[in-house]
């Protein structure tokens, strides 16, 4: 039972495949201590319906390109396992496929939510006296994983958010006539533009868009957080403020924001499992400037395009990304069961450091921005926050490009023949 298996969980980024790539390059300097590295296709759903590929076959090449390439390479998945005592078949199954393989150590590449199916893995090996040693490595662009100062994928995301936001400010100078006004029905002078990114409990990214202002008056003028009640009227004021300065306004607006009642501005679906897809919020805050303000408005909704930009990752990001892959192989072979997290070491010079949880520490447990982080108005951030989040952008980790454009790894792998009938979960 020394085989290793690898899988991703959730929402991809960035640089989850970084990790990936380090766990493999850490497993392989293991020697005989690990014998193959296995990889479920699509997570946990990939390990019950035995669904995996062996990486023995991707050379250097293939795992530098891996490193550089966004996405999950091997396919994520949402999948909540059941609790045992509700579905004992399911663990049958997960154990069987284990078994079958002969898999000792289990990396499992997710957030919080997967943090929680590590424990529960790990907690159902141990009562069945099964000998494997299930790691976590984070990953999540909503940087809030408790226990750690960052989470990889998130410095990337901010990244690419600030530098966005930068951009279309001065897009907005460049086409504002510099009148003031835009009062209600006029039409004339004011303008503005709502950005909405992913943030649904904790406002990491959207916060991170402060970084994009270099000037009092730079773009973004606001930033509606999940953690502050939107309040419409004292927001109007604010835009109108703004526009009253003839100042195009730009708003960035968590989708996760929610009234002063404690309801989401604005929810698309939820599915079967019970998963809450947010979105829309920018597009309600975008109407409500244009109905009661009459200037001109356009959003924006930065969706999958603030995870994926790789072209634009973070150095310390990606750094950060492959050490945790390394790191949780060196736990695994130390039987040392747990979450692998980012810790600060030091803010000047900006040092970090890996360094393992317990599962229960963080599994299902959110991380918000603290107050020290906001601003005393609530529109924005303090430079408290500015100064613990410049680090995380610092740098680029370009991937090679051709003919203009990245070039990126794409699996090529067969699946292995398996050994069990097929899964009827």
């Amino acid at each position: 039972m020394n085989n290793l298996l690898y899988a991703q969980s959730g929402g991809v980024t960035a640089v989850i495949n970084a990790s990936a790539a380090g766990a493999i390059i850490e497993a392989r300097r293991a020697g005989p201590r690990v014998g193959r590295v296995l990889a479920a296709r699509h997570g946990i759903l990939g390990v019950l319906r035995e669904q995996l590929v062996d990486t023995t076959s991707l050379d250097d090449a293939a795992l530098a390109l891996l490193r550089a390439t966004p996405g999950g390479a091997f396919g994520s998945c949402r999948f909540d396992l059941d609790p045992p005592e509700h579905n004992p078949a399911q663990y049958d199954r997960l154990f069987a496929v284990l078994a079958a393989h002969g898999i000792g150590y289990l990396l499992y590449n997710g957030g919080n939510g997967s943090m929680e199916t590590c424990r529960q893995i790990q907690s159902a090996a141990d009562a069945r006296g099964y000998p494997l040693t299930v790691v976590g490595v984070p990953k999540t662009v909503d940087n809030d994983i408790v226990g750690a100062d960052c989470c990889p994928g998130y410095g990337s995301a901010a990244k690419y958010l600030a530098t966005s936001v930068r951009e279309v400010g001065l897009d907005l100078l460049a086409m504002s006539s510099g009148d003031s006004g835009g009062g209600a029905g006029s039409g004339a002078g004011g303008r503005a533009f709502v950005l909405e990114v992913m943030g649904r409990n904790a406002g990491w990214l959207a916060a991170a868009c402060a970084l994009a202002a270099e000037h009092p008056e730079d773009a973004p003028q606001l930033i509606l957080l999940p953690e502050q009640p939107f309040e419409p009227e004292a927001f109007l004021a604010r835009v109108q403020a703004v526009l009253a300065r003839g100042l195009p306004c730009t708003v960035v607006v968590a989708e996760g924001v929610r009234g002063a009642d404690g309801q989401i501005l604005a929810l698309q679906n939820q599915d079967p499992r019970g998963y809450v897809q947010l979105g829309g919020a920018g597009e309600v805050v975008a109407d409500l400037i244009h109905r009661r303000l009459g200037c001109k408005v356009h959003y924006a909704v930065a969706d999958y395009l603030q995870r994926a930009a790789r072209h634009l990752a973070s150095r310390t990001d990606a750094l950060q990304a492959y050490a945790v892959g390394k790191a949780a192989v060196r736990r695994a072979l130390a039987r040392v069961p747990g979450a692998v997290v980012i810790q600060r070491v030091s803010d000047a010079p900006y040092r970090w450091a890996t360094a393992e949880l317990p599962f229960e520490a963080v599994a299902n447990l959110e991380r918000r921005l603290p107050p020290a982080f906001i601003a005393p108005d609530g529109y924005g951030v303090s430079e408290a926050f500015r100064r613990w989040c410049r680090p995380l952008l610092a740098g680029e980790d370009r991937p090679s490009f051709r003919d203009g454009l990245p070039v990126y790894f794409r699996l090529d792998l067969p699946v292995l023949v398996p050994h069990l009938a097929p899964w009827a979960g």
